[in-house]
């Protein structure tokens, strides 16, 4: 037996998604980065990565995770945007004041053990002890990862949720 769609927690997304939808026009995009550009960034609801570099919908391809960290996932995608969907540049773009960078594992881990009586400790969150060492790591570990496309560019800058601006730097 299926599970029914739970309506009730999600009515107000397919309300909104039918106002959407009356008004939309087909841009014709296609699934490659217009502006050849990939940003890893952190699920942050705070952070607009497409606002943040003055792009559009088409324009770049956004992959998000607690803390912005380079997983093997993460390679996994670029890997594939690299050679099926025009990424040439990576942006690795962390911010002030994550969650991800204001505990260690243990801290997080109890905190959701004693909150919600759940053990998560068989999960590595990546906490970021120092986001700086972590941003230039990432940013290393993209650059020597020998399955992207030849001549991909990566850089790392810290985005300010006070102030909107995105930091560079040097790696």
């Amino acid at each position: 037996m299926e599970n029914q769609f739970p309506h009730a927690q999600f009515d107000d997304l397919l309300v909104n998604n039918q106002k959407f939808s009356a008004d939309f026009t087909d841009q014709h995009l296609t699934g490659i980065a217009a502006q050849k550009l990939a940003i890893i960034t952190c699920m942050d609801s705070r952070i607009s990565p497409l606002e943040i570099v003055g792009m559009n919908p088409g324009d770049v391809k956004i992959l998000r995770n607690a803390g912005a960290r380079v997983t093997d996932d993460v390679l996994r995608t670029l890997m594939l945007a690299s050679f099926l969907l025009g990424v040439e540049r990576v942006l690795v773009m962390p911010h002030t004041e994550c969650k991800m960078a204001s505990a260690t594992e243990l801290e997080i881990h109890t905190e959701i053990l004693e909150t919600y009586g759940v053990d998560t400790r068989s999960v590595e969150i990546k906490t970021v002890a120092d986001q700086m060492a972590a941003l230039k790591q990432d940013v290393e570990r993209i650059r020597t990862y020998p399955l992207l496309a030849a001549g991909v560019t990566v850089a790392g800058a810290i985005y300010d949720v006070h102030t909107g601006q995105l930091n560079p730097v040097d790696i």
